[in-house]
């Protein structure tokens, strides 16, 4: 080395020997060019005391080419000497700090070395960050880690330090890319010690997975607004942890598996493919297959409508005890494994008749029409079935929905099915009854949690209910508009607007994760060739539920539900959702509908959230205090065999706000009913506007004894048993 270029290297060795100097150069480093007033800030130094000091030292640092001044903008800035300076005094700093072979437990389950480097690169991997910066904020997180003297480092708590550097700078976008997704280990071992849920293994894992997926949707999927909504209790974004991997319903169409059997090819490797049924026993074999491939893509219930008339052909010929047999091989299975509703016809629909029947091996049997003999065996054996099983233990699923058409009445066949229907409901509350006596419904298929597809969207009744269903459910707060705008009839409407064009916007972010990725994610689904693929998902209904709107009427006009200036705006809400419904959808082209479907988690946590907001003494809520909720369902008690005086008054103003369908539950408390009696109400209900009712039972179950009662109980009246009790409700066991 030359004798100058020594004194070079003395020169700039002097100009990092002093503290200020070194951080002079550290703060030009980390904030970029800076100017002498700023510098001097910075560095904390009174400027009529420290001018002659401050001066002196950045006056040797542009001597040892360290710094250079900006005279246009007034600023001094690094030069690339000064920038390796930094990076040896760093190095320097590291090596006689940070202790040898410093280990970092990773996400990747290994122990690696330390590596500000790897900082640097996640920065710009995962957020995006320029080099330069990356760098930048790397070694002012090595420093805090390094001086912290920390014996153990793993993956989080690097990412934590990282995090706090980056919202210290000022970089809180940087930030929200970086944000680690994940439980605390505090809620962690308590969801694993949790003994009251009785938890399997494969439920504690699919909790913690569904955890990370919610904090995904909400940080990276959806813009604030709507994040910012659901977090508040303004919205509540149904199924949040599956929003963008599965569609919340389908309606199936067996026909198409009973033509061309299953095709596995995607979804199993051992059994690729699926023929063709050639019997009963194999016809439901494959129904059953299906429901249990669709539930692993179906965030909640599957509907078979025209369960008994599809597979009517394959009962000909068959022996009534072996179809039974098979039949309850079925619900036993489904009971187990599936939320699946099964659509009965007490009679073949004309729209139905001519069809063309699919029979054993795919093979075209007739039409639909010459199997109505054996369509209303298959319902007289499930009725049978479903009897002698609920006997045993009462159950959930399958739930049976009876659809109820005008030509019902004129069928004897189709009277005594209903009168054994009813006689279930009284037992147990398992059917559902489905009103499809109304001309705009007569081609509706609906399934047991209230959502209903119509002939409206292709008007193609086969394209517009089959092989569709539900894209999925975005919950309004009702009650907090009336909250929010008080007695503002314009106001209200505004903010009910622009709360439905949110809900809006989170469904179509839905449904473009999902026709984006549905080949990987809905294998089974998406089967089919030629055009022809099984899931309709362009044809899904969208829906926007309503919770609380009847305590939203009330909050705003503060009167009773039924005087007439409440019914009169219950009207004019009904009216704007339904406008809003249409021009939205065709707007975009899409299927939207409004509904009140049933949403206990939703239900409940937003009146939590206003009850906190706002005091319980001003929350209009359902329930006790400690499980306070919103209804979303229409609740009627049935006394003395009669319905409540004008029990359809106000369900008539909203009925366009009910293009996605409702649920009525008529309460039998724990008093006894005659088939007949239930009959006439029905014919009632069948009057009125009603989509989708069931008669509830409540029903406790005593393990020891084996016996079933009616209502809550907590202690069996029969062996005195009190932890053997379980309590099943339709609206509870969901």
């Amino acid at each position: 080395m030359s004798v100058p270029q020594r004194v070079r290297g003395v020169k700039i060795l002097k100009a990092v020997s002093s503290p200020l100097r070194l951080q002079i150069l550290n703060l030009l480093f980390d904030k970029g060019p800076l100017s002498y007033t700023e510098l001097m800030a910075s560095l904390k130094m009174n400027a009529s005391r420290d001018a002659g000091r401050f001066a002196y030292h950045l006056k040797f640092l542009l001597k040892a080419d360290l710094i250079e001044a900006d005279v246009e903008a007034r600023k001094y800035f690094l030069t690339e000497l000064g920038k390796m300076v930094i990076d040896v005094a760093d190095k320097i700093d590291k090596k006689a700090f940070k202790p040898k072979n410093t280990l970092v437990r990773t996400s990747r389950l290994a122990l690696e070395e330390f590596d500000a480097n790897k900082i640097a690169n996640s920065l710009v991997r995962e957020a995006q960050m320029p080099a330069e910066l990356a760098q930048k904020v790397a070694k002012e997180t090595e420093k805090l880690l390094i001086h912290s003297k920390i014996k153990y480092l793993t993956a989080p708590l690097v990412r934590e330090v990282v995090n706090a550097t980056l919202i210290e700078k000022g970089f809180e976008e940087y930030r929200h890319k970086l944000t680690r997704l994940g439980i605390p280990v505090h809620d962690v071992a308590k969801l694993v010690e949790t003994k009251s849920d009785r938890r399997r293994k494969s439920s504690v894992q699919e909790t913690a997975g569904e955890t990370i997926f919610k904090e995904y949707t909400l940080l990276n999927i959806f813009p604030r607004d709507i994040s910012d909504a659901h977090l508040s209790g303004a919205l509540h974004i149904n199924s949040l942890s599956s929003w963008i991997l599965r569609p919340s319903e389908i309606s199936h169409d067996l026909r198409f598996f009973l033509e061309k059997g299953l095709n596995l090819e995607k979804t199993d490797a051992y059994q690729p493919t699926i023929s063709p049924p050639h019997n009963m026993e194999s016809a439901l074999a494959l129904t059953l297959n299906t429901c249990l491939h669709s539930a692993k893509e179906v965030e909640s219930e599957q509907t078979i409508d025209y369960f008994n008339i599809f597979l009517a052909p394959f009962a000909k010929d068959a022996e009534p005890p072996r179809i039974k047999d098979a039949l309850r091989l079925l619900v036993q299975s489904l009971t187990q494994h599936a939320q699946v509703s099964l659509g009965l016809e007490l009679n073949v629909p004309d729209f139905l008749a001519k069809q063309r029947a699919y029979g054993p091996e795919g093979k075209r049997s007739g039409t639909y029409s010459d199997f109505l003999e054996q369509a209303q065996l298959l319902a007289n054996l499930l009725f049978e079935v479903l009897t002698e099983e609920s006997e045993h233990k009462p159950f959930i699923w399958p739930r049976i929905i009876v659809k109820i058409r005008g030509e019902t009445a004129e069928d004897k066949r189709a009277e005594a099915l209903l009168l054994k229907a009813h006689k279930l409901a009284s037992e147990s509350g398992i059917p559902y009854f489905a009103n499809a006596t109304q001309k705009n419904r007569r081609h509706s298929v609906f399934s047991s949690s209230g959502f209903r597809l119509d002939e409206d969207f292709d008007g193609d009744w086969e394209i517009d209910t089959l092989r569709t269903g539900c894209l999925g459910i975005v919950t309004l707060n009702t009650p907090r508009i009336a909250y929010e705008t008080g007695k503002n009839k314009m106001k209200f409407f505004e903010t009910l607007k622009e709360r439905m064009e949110m809900a809006s916007r989170a469904l179509e972010i839905k449904y473009r994760a999902l026709r984006g990725r549905g080949g990987n994610l809905l294998p089974f689904l998406t089967q089919g060739g030629n055009g022809d693929q099984y899931f309709r998902l362009e044809n899904c209904s969208r829906v926007i539920n309503m919770a609380g709107l009847e305590a939203a009427l009330q909050i705003f006009g503060e009167k009773s539900i039924t005087d007439e200036e409440t019914l009169a705006f219950a009207g004019e809400v009904s009216e704007n959702i339904s406008d809003y419904i249409h021009k939205i959808g065709r707007r975009r082209r899409k299927r939207l509908s409004s509904a009140t479907l049933p949403s206990l988690q939703a239900s409940e946590r937003l009146a939590r959230t206003d009850m906190e907001r706002y005091g319980i003494a001003r929350v209009k809520f359902s329930g006790p205090r400690d499980k306070p909720f919103y209804s979303t369902v229409t609740k009627l008690a049935l006394t003395g065999g009669k319905l409540p005086q004008n029990h359809s008054v106000f369900e008539n103003k909203l009925t366009e706000a009910h293009s996605g369908g409702s649920l009525t539950s008529v309460d039998l408390g724990e008093a006894k009913y005659e088939a007949p009696e239930l009959i006439e109400t029905t014919k009632l209900l069948l009057q009125s506007p009603t989509d989708l009712f069931v008669y509830e039972r409540k029903l406790t179950y005593c393990s020891n004894c084996k016996k079933t009662w009616f209502g809550q109980l907590h202690k069996c009246p029969s062996c005195g048993a009190v932890g053997t009790l379980a309590l099943f409700d339709h609206f509870k066991n969901t």
